[in-house]
C-alpha cells in the first residue's frame, strides 16, 4: 500500500498534544492520547516523536511563542533609541498577555513548569527566558534584563496560581524599581 504524503501530520500531532494538555494537563499526555486528538494513526505519533518527552519539546517550545508574539509586536521594548518608559510599556505588554486567552498563558506555564520534573524540557524553557532577556538587555544590561525577566515571570506565576486580576499600576512599579526608578516612597 503506498504511504499517504501528509507533510502537516507533524504540525497536527504538535497541536493536539498542546490541547490534550490544556485540557487535561501533562498527566493526560500520552501517544494514545494525541492520536485521537489529531485523527492520525497511532504509529505516526512515535514516527514523529519517538518519546513524550520529545512532543513535549515541540509543543513547549510552539507554546513559548505566544508570549514572545506579544512582545515582538512591540519593537520599541528592544529599542535603545525608544522613548518609552520601559516599566510602563512591559506592565503593559504583560497585561496585554495575561489578559488574551488565559487558557492558553496557563498552558504556556504548565508546559514550562513541567521541566522541572522533565529535564529534557530544560533547555526549552530557558531559551524563553533567554530571548525575552536578549531582548531587553538592548534597552538596560544583562543583569538588569535577567532580573525583569525574573519578575514577569514571578508576577505570572501569582496571577495565575491565585487567580487574581492582574494589577498594571503594581506591576509598573515593581519593574521601575529593578530598573533603577523606584516611584514608591
Amino acid at each position: 500500500m503506498p504511504r499517504r504524503h501528509d507533510p502537516e501530520r507533524r504540525q497536527r500531532i504538535i497541536d493536539a498534544a498542546i490541547r490534550v494538555v490544556g485540557r487535561q494537563g501533562i498527566a493526560g499526555l500520552s501517544h494514545r492520547t494525541v492520536a485521537a486528538e489529531a485523527d492520525v494513526p497511532l504509529g505516526s505519533t512515535t514516527y514523529h516523536f519517538a518519546t513524550l518527552d520529545e512532543l513535549l519539546v515541540a509543543a513547549l517550545r510552539q507554546a513559548n511563542e505566544g508570549f514572545a508574539k506579544v512582545v515582538a509586536a512591540h519593537p520599541e521594548l528592544a529599542d535603545p533609541e525608544a522613548d518609552v518608559d520601559l516599566a510602563g510599556e512591559l506592565a503593559r505588554v504583560l497585561g496585554e498577555w495575561l489578559g488574551g486567552d488565559r487558557t492558553g498563558v496557563e498552558l504556556e506555564y504548565e508546559l514550562y513548569l513541567a521541566a522541572l520534573r522533565r529535564p529534557a524540557l530544560r533547555p526549552v524553557a530557558a531559551e524563553w527566558a533567554e530571548g525575552v532577556g536578549a531582548l531587553l538587555a538592548a534597552r538596560t544590561d544583562p543583569v538588569t534584563a535577567r532580573a525583569l525577566v525574573a519578575v514577569l515571570d514571578g508576577i505570572c506565576l501569582q496571577v495565575l496560581l491565585t487567580d487574581s486580576v492582574y494589577d498594571e499600576g503594581y506591576a509598573r512599579e515593581v519593574l521601575a524599581r529593578v530598573l533603577g526608578g523606584a516611584t514608591g516612597t
